[in-house]
C-alpha cells in the first residue's frame, strides 16, 4: 500500500493512501466503457434524426447536421470535468473503484485544477475520436493511433515512477488521486452543518486561508480516527497562538468549533 505524506500549514503531515495502478486502470476502463456505450446509443439516435429530418443535402441541412453532431458529442467531451466538479473529484469509474481527485494539500481541488486535468486528458480524446471518426481518418488513422499510444505510455510511466503517482495532468494541476477511505483526507468538503441561530465563538478564524481551513479539517478527521490527542493539541496551539485566542476548550472541541465558526461566518 503506497502512502504519501503531505505537509500542512501547521507543520503536521497528513497521510494519504495512493491507489494502486490497477485501481486507476479499472476506473479509467469503466469510464471509457460508459463513454463508448453512450456513443453507440447517441449514434443511433443521431442517425435516426438525420435520416428523418435532414435529407435534402443542401448547405443549411449540412450545417444543422454538424451542429447536431456537436451537441451529441459534447457530453463525451466534458464527461470527466463535469463529473469531477459536481461529484467532488470523482467520475463514475472513480466512485465505483473508490478513488478521488484532491489537491496536493489534501483538500478539495478547485474548478481551475479540474479544468487543467481535463485539458491535459488528450489521450482520452484521441482514442474516442478514433472510435467515432476512425473510418473518416483514412491514412491519418495510424498517426492518431501512434499519438494516442505515446500519450498513454507517457502517463503510465509518470504514474508508476513519480512519488505521488501523478500523470501529466495531475502534475500540472497540482492534484493527486487518493483512496476514498484514506487516513487523513478531507472527506467531502470542509462543510459542517450549523444551526441558523449559531453564535461564532472565534470570529477571527476568518483570518485563516482556504488552505489553512482545509488543513484543519484534515487534521481533525485524522486525529479523530486515530484518537491522536497530540496531533489535535499541536494544531490547536498553533491556531490559538496565530490568532491570539485564549480558551479552555479541549483540542478536539476547539478544532470542531473552529470548523463550525468558519462554516457559519463564510456563508454570511
Amino acid at each position: 500500500m503506497a502512502i504519501t505524506k503531505v505537509p500542512t500549514s501547521f507543520n503536521i503531515d497528513l497521510e494519504f493512501e495512493i491507489p494502486e495502478f490497477h485501481r486507476r486502470l479499472f476506473s479509467w476502463l469503466i469510464d471509457v466503457f460508459i463513454q463508448i456505450f453512450y456513443i453507440l446509443i447517441a449514434s443511433k439516435i443521431y442517425s435516426a434524426i438525420v435520416s428523418s429530418t435532414f435529407s435534402s443535402g443542401n448547405d443549411a441541412d449540412m450545417y444543422n447536421r454538424e451542429g447536431l453532431g456537436t451537441i451529441f458529442f459534447l457530453p463525451i467531451l466534458v464527461y470527466h470535468v463535469v463529473l469531477e466538479i459536481t461529484m467532488n473529484g470523482q467520475s463514475i469509474g472513480k466512485k465505483l473503484i473508490g478513488i478521488r481527485v484532491v489537491n496536493e494539500n489534501g483538500g478539495k481541488a478547485s474548478i481551475s485544477q479540474f479544468l487543467i486535468r481535463w485539458l491535459i486528458r488528450v489521450s482520452d480524446f484521441v482514442i474516442l475520436a478514433i472510435i467515432i471518426y476512425g473510418p473518416l481518418l483514412g491514412p491519418l488513422l495510424a498517426w492518431f493511433l501512434l499519438g494516442s499510444t505515446l500519450l498513454l505510455v507517457t502517463d503510465v510511466i509518470l504514474v508508476v515512477s513519480t512519488q505521488k503517482s501523478q500523470r501529466l495532468g495531475d502534475i500540472l494541476a497540482h492534484t493527486i488521486l487518493i483512496k476514498t477511505n484514506t487516513k487523513g483526507s478531507v472527506h467531502d468538503t470542509v462543510f459542517v452543518e450549523v444551526a441558523d441561530n449559531y453564535i461564532p465563538a472565534f470570529p477571527q478564524i476568518m483570518q485563516l486561508s482556504d488552505r489553512d481551513i482545509n488543513a484543519v479539517k484534515g487534521i481533525l478527521d485524522a486525529a479523530l480516527k486515530k484518537g491522536d490527542f497530540q496531533m489535535a493539541s499541536m494544531a490547536s496551539e498553533k491556531i490559538k497562538n496565530y490568532l491570539k485566542i485564549e480558551t479552555t476548550l479541549s483540542p478536539f472541541v476547539f478544532l470542531e468549533t473552529v470548523m463550525k465558526d468558519y462554516n457559519y461566518l463564510s456563508t454570511k
